[in-house]
């Protein structure tokens, strides 16, 4: 239920462009005839934006609020596709026998961490008026609820402390513009770099283009009642 309602001045931005799902969301969204101006944001993006650094979130929230003013947009979406499930080095652990306090805190820094400070410095560039949207890719395996399996400790934790910070940023929201929208969405397991190494055989695995199709689609739907919810790409509600 985003509302575009103003004219040509739609905006909407996809922050974490730069990997699979986030650059076939910012083609889609570039090409949707909704949108005056669609604009991707990553480490390599101009100005660049780092989640380890939140200088550079503040840098590249201060950017957007001037092309907000400059070109006279209303900022109606904002898509945070950023995540890490693991590292050359370090693949999610199976047993507790392989946790490791530096690698739990780099997940923990780019899952939740750095989403919560794109909530703190991009939250307050939503107008007033109208239905924004803030959606966060979140994961089905964050939920405490559905866990059957165990594993995966790091990702499980800091996805479940993702979904926990959005939603208490939607209670915040709410109270300043009540008809936004503040979700966390599980995108299921699409082609990427991300989950390349977790395809296995039977594993319904998706293109970035179908999975963004869906995602957005499942925004598109979306109510002021929804805010502070977890859902799934299809738009199935999701146990905390």
């Amino acid at each position: 239920m985003i509302n575009t309602d103003n004219g040509c001045s739609a905006f909407s931005l996809v922050i974490g462009a730069s990997g699979g799902i986030g650059a076939a969301l910012l083609a889609q969204l570039q090409a949707d005839p909704r949108y005056a101006m669609t604009l991707g944001l990553s480490r390599r993006s101009t100005p660049p934006l780092d989640l380890l650094d939140e200088a550079s979130i503040a840098a590249a929230a201060q950017h957007v609020k001037t092309l907000l003013a400059e070109h006279g947009r209303v900022l109606n979406l904002i898509v945070d596709a950023t995540g890490m499930l693991h590292t050359p080095t370090h693949q999610p652990e199976k047993s507790w026998a392989q946790l490791d306090a530096a690698q739990m805190a780099l997940v923990f820094a780019i899952n939740a961490i750095g989403p919560a400070l794109l909530m703190k410095h991009f939250l307050p560039l939503l107008p007033r008026q109208g239905t924004p949207v803030f959606a966060t890719l979140s994961a089905k395996v964050g939920s405490i609820g559905d866990n059957r399996l165990g594993g995966w400790y790091s990702y499980r934790a800091s996805k479940a402390a993702l979904n926990q910070l959005v939603h208490t940023a939607a209670i915040e929201l709410r109270r300043r513009v009540p008809q936004a929208i503040c979700v966390a969405l599980h995108p299921g397991t699409v082609h990427s770099a991300l989950s390349k190494p977790f395809a296995k055989t039977g594993l319904t695995v998706r293109q970035p283009d179908v999975a963004a199709a869906e995602l957005l689609a499942t925004i598109a739907a979306l109510k002021p009642e929804d805010s502070g919810g977890f859902f799934s790409y299809d738009g199935e509600v999701l146990p905390w």
